[in-house]
């Protein structure tokens, strides 16, 4: 089973979580702060991360940047005692992947970490099904039905990064920088204009659609 690394200052939190998971059968280790969390990472195989923000030493969105550097496919589920946009806009700017606001369902928690590890598989291959509709990253080609399509460059990136990670909300700040690159000086609007020609393409389609999250950004939601 997946090994869980909980990095949190609250030893009570860290106890109740560290059982809730492994009485669900994941393994569990843990770490006070951030900087034992850096420590811990680098000492054995963790598959994913759940960190709390306010930590000492180091706090969690240093903790965060540091895991993201390290490993940038590495699952990073964000927990804190307040749910304000701005942090959430920070954290995923950061690099994590989702977000629970403290205090929390132990069993929403499993949920989302279920997800976030699903999600990751999907992330790792260069093939994405979502439903009828295929996308294939080698021959940057997308299949829907019996029909082929062949999708301008950055289109196919950025549809493609949306649908690896169904549910994850990603901001236009880390689409601009993840698919145009960091030194890219145009408008980050442009994901605004990609995005509508996405939609336009796959108006007809019930296996995705891209939903707009008011003041992050955007996320593909998969029906099923």
């Amino acid at each position: 089973m997946p090994t869980i690394l909980v990095a949190d200052d609250d030893e009570n939190i860290r106890e109740l979580v560290c059982l809730f998971l492994q009485n669900d059968g994941f393994e569990t280790v843990e770490a006070a702060d951030g900087k034992q969390a850096l420590a811990v990472y680098a000492s054995k195989p963790v598959d994913l991360v759940v960190l709390d923000i306010m930590m000492p030493v180091m706090d969690g969105w240093t903790l965060c940047k540091e895991l993201r550097k390290a490993n940038p496919e590495l699952p990073l589920l964000m927990l804190t005692a307040r749910g304000e946009t701005w942090e959430k806009v920070k954290g995923f700017d950061l690099g994590t992947d989702d977000y629970l606001t403290k205090p929390f369902d132990p069993l929403e928690l499993k949920v989302r970490i279920r997800a976030l590890l699903k999600r990751y598989r999907i992330g790792t291959t260069q093939t994405i099904q979502l439903g009828n509709t295929t996308l294939d990253r080698q021959a940057y080609k997308v299949t829907s039905g019996t029909e082929s399509l062949t999708l301008p460059l950055k289109e196919f990136e950025l549809l493609y990064k949306l649908a690896g990670t169904p549910g994850q909300v990603y901001t236009r700040e880390q689409l601009i920088d993840q698919i145009w690159g960091i030194d890219y000086a145009g408008d980050d609007r442009t994901i605004d204009v990609h995005i509508k020609r996405l939609r336009e393409r796959f108006a007809n389609t019930s296996d995705f659609r891209i939903e707009t999250i008011r003041g992050l950004g955007y996320r593909l939601e998969a029906d099923e």
